[in-house]
């Protein structure tokens, strides 16, 4: 196969601070660093750098404002690196949700170091101390680990409805958010609402931050340390993850939920760990099992989305054909897309929060340029 030419890209120099005036350069291999990646040049694996060009295009003239990083990563290789709109490689960004994923591969660490005990275990048992709760009954007894991870327990939370008792922002203004989830009352069904039985893979989805919260404070309680400490231990430093920050509730429990802050490689490294089915330069750091069962649908978030362990599988078109590809999501666009079965990770990172159709954008710019670039 014939080498695709340089192409000139219409966007920053790897270290330029911002976007604001196109500036003609040639595509660059990410820089080598002492990171732990490994780097290679796209044009010569058979990328189509005129795709990756139309993007960085499309980011110049506005079209996805807020964009601070694009990476792709394909075979264990980082391909393609660049930053837009004060981003940087030392820059720790706001992924928001996209921790949520990242706190389900921290269960999935105490279940495989037998911490906690599968899945299966019954949330309110780890918090007998608290107890009494609100609301109390055997049906909310029942809730597992598994139930908050695919965001179909029988909690009333749901983020999207600022109506419901667990929506997100109640959390954030209460004394205790602990005592908040434990307390929350069950949900009920309305008449257009489909229940359990009768959803897809048997759970009614919605969207609830406080169920993500409780995971992390499960974590710490079996593991009995601070959830940024666990996961530093765990995860982070086993793929050489140095540079992090992560938020705490009211009382100081880790936020398992949003906001953790990482730079753009390590999101990538966190993406290659997930493609290569738990391992990270051919050491194991969790386990094949797990990121099986994250990354298996566990219900139907939309109808043109599933759910796995707090990740989100998309469907794409590719070459006439349906592409899926998983994604930890986060406010603002931000998103580490994986196609496990092409060994491809992409990262995006945006600062657009609280705006309208940016997930659709961030999706765009995966699917309409990045996956069609791909050999």
């Amino acid at each position: 196969m014939p080498i695709l030419p340089r192409l000139i890209l219409p966007c920053l120099a790897l270290l330029a601070p911002a976007c604001a005036a196109a500036q003609a350069i040639p595509y660059q291999v990410p820089a080598s660093a002492s990171d732990g990646w490994d780097v290679a040049d796209a044009g010569r694996r058979g990328w189509r750098l005129e795709r990756i060009a139309a993007l960085e295009t499309a980011i110049g003239r506005g079209d996805f404002p807020g964009v601070t990083s694009v990476l792709v990563a394909q075979d264990g290789h980082l391909l393609y690196e660049r930053y837009f709109n004060g981003g940087g490689p030392e820059v720790l960004n706001d992924t928001r949700s996209a921790t949520k994923s990242v706190t389900a591969l921290l269960v999935g660490a105490a279940i495989d170091r037998g911490l906690v005990a599968d899945a299966q275990a019954r949330v309110y048992d780890a918090f007998r101390d608290l107890a009494p709760w609100q609301h109390d009954s055997a049906r909310k007894q029942a809730i597992t680990v598994e139930d908050l991870l695919t965001m179909s327990s029988a909690w009333d939370c749901d983020d999207d409805n600022p109506f419901s008792s667990g929506n997100e922002e109640r959390m954030y203004v209460s004394e205790n958010w602990t005592r908040f989830a434990l307390d929350l009352p069950l949900r009920g069904y309305a008449p257009w609402v489909k229940r359990p039985e009768d959803s897809p893979h048997g759970r009614t989805f919605s969207y609830c931050t406080t169920g993500s919260f409780l995971l992390g404070a499960l974590v710490e309680r079996a593991s009995g340390k601070p959830l940024a400490e666990f996961a530093a231990e765990v995860l982070e430093g086993p793929l050489g993850i140095s540079r992090v920050q992560w938020n705490h509730s009211s009382e100081g429990i880790g936020m398992g939920g949003g906001g953790t802050r990482y730079r753009s490689r390590d999101l990538a490294k966190l993406g290659q760990l997930l493609v290569n089915g738990g391992t990270w330069q051919g050491k194991r750091i969790l386990s094949a099992d797990w990121i099986r069962q994250a990354l298996s649908v566990h219900a139907q978030a939309r109808e043109d989305a599933d759910y796995g362990y707090q990740f989100w599988r998309f469907r794409f078109t590719r070459d006439g054909r349906e592409q899926a590809a998983w994604a930890m999501s986060g406010n603002g666009g931000n998103y580490v897309f994986l196609v496990p079965e092409r060994k491809l990770v992409a990262v995006i990172t945006r600062t657009s929060y609280n705006q309208r159709d940016v997930h659709p954008q961030s999706q765009r710019m995966f699917g309409d340029y990045l996956l069609t670039a791909m050999p």
